[in-house]
């Protein structure tokens, strides 16, 4: 793969990152730096990636924490492995109980929204079928950061700062206490260079790693969160966790312009980025910072988000197929409907039917493409009281309309926004990729896609580059970076255009390529405090 970089650098002046042993890409500088650990200490890219993850949720915890879900793709040994580390809907919990406690949609606050959380099973699970180093020594760091604490950077305290004046702002109750005795033991928000700790996250994660989880989902850490949610009628119990295990699945795939690109299958959004690609493959781009490429770009992401909210769900709950959304004829159809104006979006009908991210890659060939989230920065602003567990609201994305595909049901697994990517080329790896940030993840994947491979960006540059987020309808946001006559020019088309002033809903990326030479090629995230490990 050739790389140049772009002729007017966004945002930062940062290079791409060459190197040969190994790599940790991600958005806090410590955790690169807890993963690039393992990979000294004779662990591999499966290690490196866990260990990251585990200290994101001591080290960011405004995108992530302890009671949050995962997705992982692995790259191993010749083939591409998917972790879906996301969990379901409590038992107990239906649409007639959301409803009585006087809802007619899924909060975002408290615990009706409260699913099951995957990611500490997720990491027991990657350490036990891929790992080399055992569990206690990879999870160390995070557990030492929570411990002996760590100094606030400029961007984590912004959103800190943020959430806690919205929890301030809307969480009323005694459940929510723990949260602010938690994240803001001053009585405010943390401040940038100021030590943060907490003796409970480390307790934790030092529990996690010394029973591979099992004291999470069916010991004493399983007996707080039921005693937690019985005590303010909640509906999470031991039950739901005992019962819980992350799934394996195939990786689901497009081919583009000679390359595959590979997403976690449904649950997971992923299926809207390839759903977008498989509409652009069929149309030809020249130079990236023209009004073409913007609108061709934006109305393919539009049909794709309108099938994706239709029809994403469990995947065998979807009342289509997977296979049918990605038909060549169905991708035709769609692309048949972008013409030279903007389009409010429609779902179409296929024939027969606060996150974090991070990626990691070893001298050996392994790759990890992983995310993690609560959702909505800190979650749902429950705090199990002694643990730090900070439970995630990913249930907030559940339908309440019974005929809706994503409608609430005990136990079932919701529509998830965080997925990770993967590139390879001809069957071989490229490397992983990802972007964190709600409904902006697919939109950021197709845009680093094209980046990369239509437009021949290296991994720095690709990231550095202006971003556009679609809102819904006609409404298109845009960074100030994208050049004023590509917005008028959209305008004239009959976009609704706005300038965003505020760089926090374009995502955070993080890229690992291989080049033809076999060496690591890493960009970073220049819109949060990005940070690339690597020797």
């Amino acid at each position: 793969m050739q790389f140049h970089s772009m002729h007017r650098p966004y945002l930062s002046q940062r290079t791409t990152v060459y190197a040969k042993n190994g790599m940790v890409a991600t958005s806090q500088p410590l955790a690169a730096q807890a993963g690039l650990d393992m990979l000294k200490q004779g662990g591999n890219a499966i290690d490196a990636a866990i260990a990251t993850a585990a200290a994101l949720t001591v080290l960011e915890p405004t995108s992530n924490g302890i009671g949050g879900d995962a997705f992982a793709l692995v790259w191993t040994g010749g083939n591409l492995h998917g972790l879906n580390a996301s969990g379901p809907a409590p038992g107990a919990l239906d649409i007639d109980s959301v409803r009585r406690a006087g809802y007619e949609r899924m909060p975002r606050y408290g615990w009706l929204p409260v699913t099951v959380p995957g990611a500490p099973a997720g990491w027991s699970e990657l350490s036990r079928r891929f790992g080399k180093l055992p569990l206690t020594q990879v999870l160390e760091p995070a557990a030492r950061y929570a411990e002996e604490g760590y100094p606030l950077t400029p961007v984590l305290a912004h959103y800190w700062e943020k959430g806690f004046r919205t929890f301030q702002d809307q969480l009323q109750g005694e459940e929510f206490a723990s949260w602010f005795r938690t994240f803001a033991p001053e009585g405010r928000a943390p401040r940038a260079g100021e030590i943060w700790r907490s003796a409970d996250h480390a307790r934790t994660l030092r529990s996690i790693a010394e029973t591979d989880a099992a004291s999470f989902y069916a010991g004493d850490l399983a007996d707080k969160i039921d005693q937690f949610s019985r005590q303010h009628g909640g509906f999470l119990r031991k039950k739901d966790l005992e019962s819980y295990r992350p799934e394996w699945v195939d990786p689901i795939h497009i081919h583009y312009r000679g390359y595959e690109v590979w997403e976690i299958p449904p649950n997971g959004q992923g299926l809207v980025a390839l759903m977008a690609l498989n509409i652009l493959k069929g149309m030809d781009f020249g130079e990236r910072e023209t009004a073409e490429a913007y609108h061709r770009q934006i109305e393919a992401i539009k049909l794709a988000f309108a099938d994706g909210e239709a029809y994403i769900t469990e995947r065998e709950k979807m009342p289509c197929s997977v296979e049918d959304l990605l038909s060549e004829g169905y991708a035709e159809e769609r692309r048949r409907q972008i013409g030279t104006s903007a389009l409010t979006p429609t779902v179409g009908e296929p024939v027969g039917s606060g996150t974090v991210y991070l990626a990691a890659a070893d001298g050996d060939g392994n790759r990890v493409s992983f995310i993690q989230s609560n959702f909505m920065g800190f979650g749902s602003g429950l705090v199990v009281p002694g643990t730090g567990i900070s439970l995630q609201n990913r249930g907030y994305t559940f339908s309440l309309d019974p005929h809706h595909a994503n409608v609430l049901e005990p136990g079932k697994r919701t529509y998830h926004t965080i997925i990770p990517g993967f590139l390879t080329k001809g069957g071989r790896p490229v490397g992983p990729f990802g972007v964190m940030g709600g409904y902006m993840q697919p939109q950021g994947h197709v845009q680093m896609m094209l980046n990369t491979i239509d437009f021949g960006l290296n991994p720095q540059s690709a990231l550095d580059a202006p971003r556009w987020r679609w809102v819904e309808g006609k409404t298109v946001e845009v960074e100030r970076g994208v050049p004023d006559m590509i917005v008028q020019e959209l305008i004239r088309r009959g976009h609704d255009i706005r300038i965003a002033t505020d760089p926090g809903g374009f995502g955070r990326g993080q890229i690992i390529w291989e080049n033809e030479h076999g060496v690591l090629a890493g960009g970073t995230e220049p819109r949060t405090d990005g940070s690339i490990a690597a020797w």
